[in-house]
């Protein structure tokens, strides 16, 4: 197998080739969760595997809690459904708790600390009320438990990462967290080798090929948690060699062949990226000869191609109108130019505005 092979076979396992869901919260139990710290590109990453859904749609999944946004897996937000949050937090937040463990010496943080808040917290959200991370800061201090700047973020990160508090609907611009419980009262509880199997599959069936790397680093799990994990999910997966390195799918993984044109205007920390350890099957070495020109494509929005990475995109917006401005590392083809305005007329459809499409040329 070739690396085309390998990236075809992703394009088509992530659903960003021509078979997609036609619900969001399809995607999203696909992939497991979906990172989100960049909530307008996570909604667009949903939308990419998702059949004509749009922003507003999204928002009101995310309002109502068909979707919901918290800390789970690495130290970060994602997007997951409420049925698989309460294992996802029991088998992952451990390990975030230890990665942040210095933060929360520094910050002055411990057990007892955290107990506090999370009552106090739980508390102020009881009986359906929805809170900014402001009101809640003055709910903390009321309760006698300074929190402002990197202390408030510490403080309602655990609270979600005890399974106390989760996303809630937005107010205006401003996000809000509720109760978990309330939001999420039927979430499924599996014991922990049921989830370490659960992740595995879902991880592998989703974004396989991958390595044990990748899955070690897209879900925070140890290494021998991962591989535990692959042992019990072993009926549902397939492991093969390719270039030398040893890659897991789901047991039955085939891809027909389709020659047209495939390009994709990823977001940031779109899953088809940032669910990997080792890029290197998705870029090619001739257009990126240095690091500086990789870790500057990656901090924004990427343009693939063949699934391959071929470059940045932004989008700037005046008076109601977007231009999609593409800075593409090579020249594209006719019919790829024609597969990328055919995105831009996506995500015009997606965002509800008129949309246009410009080149820029590489930064030196």
């Amino acid at each position: 197998m070739t690396d085309p092979d390998l990236l075809c076979r992703r394009l088509h396992n992530q659903r960003l080739s021509r078979v997609q869901f036609e619900r969001a919260e399809e995607a999203v139990d696909w992939l497991g969760a979906v990172q989100a710290q960049d909530y307008g590109g996570a909604k667009w990453a949903l939308a990419q595997r998702t059949g004509g859904a749009t922003d507003v749609q999204l928002d009101r999944l995310c309002a109502e809690g068909v979707i919901l946004r918290t800390h789970v897996m690495r130290p970060t937000w994602h997007f997951v459904l409420p049925h698989d949050i309460r294992w996802l937090l029991q088998l992952t937040a451990p390990r975030v708790n230890a990665a942040s463990a210095y933060y929360y010496r520094k910050l002055g943080l411990d057990e007892a600390v955290f107990r506090h808040s999370n009552h106090a917290l739980a508390r102020a959200l009881e009986g359906g009320q929805q809170l900014t991370r402001t009101e809640l800061a003055s709910v903390l201090e009321r309760a006698g438990i300074p929190a402002s700047g990197l202390r408030l973020a510490y403080l309602m990160m655990r609270a979600e990462l005890d399974a106390v508090v989760c996303s809630g609907a937005r107010r205006g611009k401003q996000f809000t967290y509720a109760l978990l419980e309330e939001r999420a009262p039927a979430a499924a509880v599996l014991d922990r080798d049921e989830a370490l199997a659960e992740l595995a599959r879902r991880y592998f069936t989703s974004h396989g090929p991958a390595l044990v790397q990748d899955y070690v680093w897209w879900s925070g799990l140890t290494v021998a948690d991962a591989r535990a994990g692959i042992e019990m999910a072993a009926p549902h997966l397939a492991d093969e060699a390719i270039d030398g390195k040893r890659y897991w799918s789901a047991r039955f993984d085939s891809v027909a062949e389709d020659r047209s044109p495939i390009v994709h205007l990823l977001p940031n920390y779109d899953e088809y990226l940032v669910a990997y350890k080792d890029h290197s099957p998705a870029f090619d070495p001739s257009l990126f000869t240095d690091a500086s020109t990789a870790d500057r494509v990656l901090a924004g929005h990427i343009l693939v191609v063949e699934g391959r990475v071929m470059g940045g995109w932004r989008r700037l917006i005046d008076k109601g109108l977007v231009t999609v401005e593409v800075e593409p590392l090579a020249p594209l083809g006719a019919s790829q130019e024609e597969a990328l305005q055919a995105e831009v007329e996506r995500y015009a459809g997606f965002i509800g505005m008129p949309a246009s499409l410009a080149f820029r040329q590489p930064s030196a």
